[in-house]
C-alpha cells in the first residue's frame, strides 16, 4: 500500500492489486481524513495519461479512522495492460494493476495444496503421519487400526477433515471442468517436478479422491476426521509431529467414524445428528471424479471405483439424514456444520449426470426443495462453518442436468434471493461488500463472488457483476489494510507474510497461493482464546473500529492459511485466468 502524508492530508489509495477483467467493473477508493480536491488520472505503465477520473465522495458508512471515501470509476477502460492511478503531479500514486486476464494464480493455489499433503509431502520431501489411524465411534473395536493415511493437513494445523477435504476435492474438479485449458502439467502424481500427462489440479484432486476411498473402507463405514486439537502444541514440521494421542509421540492418531451422533473423546462434544453432509458431499466429489477420470486413458478402473463409492455414500446419507460435525478434545472450537440437504442435492445431481438414473434426479429435486434458499447469506451472524460450504453447489449442479425451465428458474431464484440479501448490506459501505466478518470471513467473500458467477452462468443476468467484483477486490487489496489476502500474491505487492504456518515460522518459507482466514468483527476477535500480537500491528493506523485483521502469526483467527478456503478460489481464478472456451 502507498501512503502520502501532508500538512492537512493523510491519503491512501486502495485498488485491486491483481487487477480487473476487461469486461468487469473497475474502481479504486481514495481514503482520506480531510477533503481532497486533486485531479486524478489513470496512467499506463509507461506514464501515458489515459483517462481523467472525477472521484465521487461516497455518502455511505465511513469506517474509522477515515472520514472521507472517494470512489474513482474507470470501468470503460478495457484495453489490456498495466496501469496506475495518480493525481496529475504523480505525488499521490497507486500500485500498478492489470486490466485483462488474471495471471495464473490458480496454479499457485494448486502448489499450496501440494504443500498441505499428508503422507508423502513434495514440499518437504518427507513422509508424515504414516500411522493414521486408530478407529473410534465405528463398527470395529475402539483403537483398532484403520488406514486413514493421505489427504491434506488443515493448513496451519495438521488435523485432517473430510468436512473440508471433500469440498476441496470437488471444487478442484469443478474448476477443471469449468476451464480445463488454463491448467498446467508440471508435476507427477506425487507432486514432484515431472509431467505425467495429467493436469496438476487433477493430480491434486486425485490425492483427495484416493483419501476418500480410504475413509470408506466398507459399504457402511465412513471416517470423517483424523486427529483432534491435541495437535496444537505449537509450530512443528509435519514429519516431526510431537503430538501424543496415547500411543507415543508422532505415532498413531485417532480416526473418527461418522455415526451421526455427538462425539468427543475429551471435555467437549459435538452436536451431530446424521452423516448426510459428509456422505453427500463426498458422493458429489466422487461422482465428479468419475466424470473427469473416465475420459483419461488408463483411469477407467479408478473412475469406476469412484462411481461405486459415490453410490454407496449417497445411500448412507439417505439412511442417516442429518449433519456430522467436527470433533474437539480440549478446546471449544470445532467445525459446527448444520446444513446437509444441499450436500445431498449436490451428490444426487452429480450421480444423475454420471448414471442417467432418474431416481437420482428425483432425489436431487427433493433435497433442493428441502434446502431452498437456506444460507448464511440470510443471516446476520453464524457459528464457525455452520452453513458450510458457503455456496450451495447442489443448486448449480442440479441446474446443469435438469431440463425443466420452471425448475431451472427456481434454482436461479434461490441464488438471486441470497445475493440480494448480500447486496443490501454491501450498499451500506464504501467497499461494496456484504459478507459476514465471522471466523474465515475470506471464505465467505469468495463464496459471494462464486455464487454471483454461477448465477450469471445460469441466467445471463449480470446484475450481480459489481457485487462479484467488489468481493474479489476485497480479497485482492481493495480493503482497509491495502493487502491481498493470498500469501505471496502479488509477489511485488502487499500480502500476508507473518502467517500462522509452520513453514513460515520455522523456516521463513513463503508458500504462495493460500487464502488466509481474514478479518473478524472486533466483538469476536477480542474474545478469541490466546490471540495476541507478537510484533506491533503494522496496520494499526488503518484498523476500523468494528473489524480487525492482523498480519501476525500469533493471530490464528485472521492470519492462518486455510486449505479449503484456498480451494474455494479455484473456480473463480480459473474463470478469470482466460476466457472460457465454449
Amino acid at each position: 500500500f502507498l501512503t502520502f502524508k501532508g500538512v492537512s492530508q493523510d491519503v491512501h489509495i486502495r485498488i485491486n492489486l491483481i487487477g480487473y477483467e476487461a469486461s468487469h467493473p473497475k474502481k479504486a477508493l481514495i481514503l482520506s481524513k480531510t477533503p481532497i480536491n486533486d485531479a486524478w488520472f489513470i496512467f499506463q505503465e509507461n506514464g501515458k495519461k489515459v483517462k481523467e477520473i472525477n472521484p465521487i465522495l461516497l455518502k455511505k458508512e465511513n469506517w474509522a479512522p477515515f472520514n472521507y471515501y472517494y470512489e474513482g470509476n474507470f470501468t470503460d477502460i478495457k484495453t489490456p495492460g498495466t496501469y496506475f492511478l495518480s493525481n496529475n503531479t504523480q505525488t499521490l500514486r497507486s500500485e500498478k494493476f492489470l486490466i485483462g486476464n488474471y495471471p495464473p494464480i490458480h496454479e499457485s493455489v494448486v502448489g499450496f495444496m501440494q504443500t498441505q499433503r499428508c503422507g508423502f509431502n513434495p514440499f518437504t520431501n518427507e513422509v508424515c503421519h504414516p500411522l493414521d489411524g486408530k478407529s473410534f465411534y465405528g463398527n470395529r473395536p475402539d483403537s483398532s487400526y484403520v488406514d486413514a493415511t493421505g489427504g491434506w493437513h488443515d493448513a496451519g494445523d495438521q488435523l485432517k477433515y473430510l468436512i473440508t477435504g471433500s469440498n476441496a476435492t470437488a471444487r478442484m474438479l469443478m474448476a477443471y471442468q469449468w476451464n480445463p485449458s488454463v491448467f498446467e502439467d508440471k508435476v507427477n502424481d506425487l507432486g514432484l517436478p515431472q509431467p505425467n500427462g495429467i493436469a496438476d489440479v487433477l493430480d491434486e484432486a486425485k490425492w483427495g479422491l484416493d483419501w476418500i476411498h480410504k475413509l470408506h473402507p466398507s459399504r457402511e463405514e465412513l471416517i470423517h476426521q483424523v486427529a483432534d486439537d491435541r495437535d496444537h502444541l505449537g509450530f512443528k514440521m509435519p514429519h516431526e509431529d510431537a503430538a501424543n494421542y496415547g500411543w507415543g509421540k508422532n505415532k498413531y492418531r485417532p480416526a473418527y467414524f461418522a455415526n451421526g451422533k455427538p462425539q468427543g473423546l475429551g471435555k467437549y462434544k459435538s452436536e451431530s445428528t446424521g452423516v448426510s453432509n459428509v456422505a453427500g458431499r463426498s458422493a458429489a466429489a466422487l461422482a465428479l471424479g468419475y466424470q473427469v477420470f473416465k475420459d483419461i486413458p488408463g483411469h477407467l478402473p479408478f473412475a469406476a471405483q469412484c462411481l461405486q463409492d459415490a453410490i454407496e455414500l449417497f445411500e448412507m446419507g439417505k439412511k442417516r439424514e442429518g449433519f456430522q460435525q467436527g470433533n474437539s478434545y480440549g478446546a471449544p472450537y470445532r467445525y459446527n456444520e448444520r446444513t446437509w440437504a444441499d450436500d445431498m442435492e449436490w451428490g444426487a445431481a452429480a450421480l444423475f449426470k454420471a448414471t442417467g438414473d432418474k431416481k437420482y434426479l428425483n432425489d436431487a429435486l427433493h433435497y433442493a426443495d428441502l434446502i431452498g434458499f437456506t444460507s448464511w447469506m440470510e443471516m446476520d451472524s453464524a457459528a464457525h462453518y455452520e452453513m458450510y460450504p458457503y455456496v450451495n453447489m447442489g443448486h448449480y449442479a442440479l441446474w446443469q442436468v435438469v431440463d425443466d425451465k420452471i425448475i431451472r428458474n427456481k434454482l436461479a431464484d434461490y441464488y438471486e434471493h441470497n445475493l440480494l440479501k448480500i447486496q443490501e448490506k454491501a450498499d451500506k459501505n464504501p467497499y461494496g461488500v456484504g459478507h459476514l466478518f465471522i471466523w474465515c470471513s475470506n471464505n465467505l467473500a469468495a463464496a459471494v463472488a462464486t455464487q454471483a458467477l454461477l448465477y450469471e452462468q445460469m441466467t445471463g443476468d449480470v446484475q450481480f457483476r459489481p457485487l462479484l467484483q467488489n468481493h474479489l477486490n476485497w480479497l485482492f487489496g481493495l480493503n482497509p489494510w491495502g493487502t491481498s489476502m493470498i500469501t505471496g500474491i502479488p509477489a511485488d505487492g502487499e500480502y500476508p507474510l507473518d502467517v500462522h504456518m509452520p513453514f513460515w515460522i520455522l523456516n521463513k518459507q513463503v508458500v504462495p497461493g493460500s487464502l488466509v482466514d481474514g478479518p473478524l468483527w472486533s466483538s469476536i476477535h477480542d474474545k478469541m482464546l490466546a490471540i495476541r500480537l507478537n510484533e506491533p500491528d503494522e496496520f494499526a493506523h488503518f484498523q476500523p473500529d468494528h473489524i480487525k485483521y492482523w498480519d501476525d502469526f500469533a493471530d490464528y483467527s485472521t492470519n492462518e492459511p486455510t486449505m479449503d478456503g484456498s480451494a474455494d478460489l479455484m473456480l473463480l481464478l480459473a474463470h478469470f485466468a482466460k476466457p472460457k472456451i465454449k
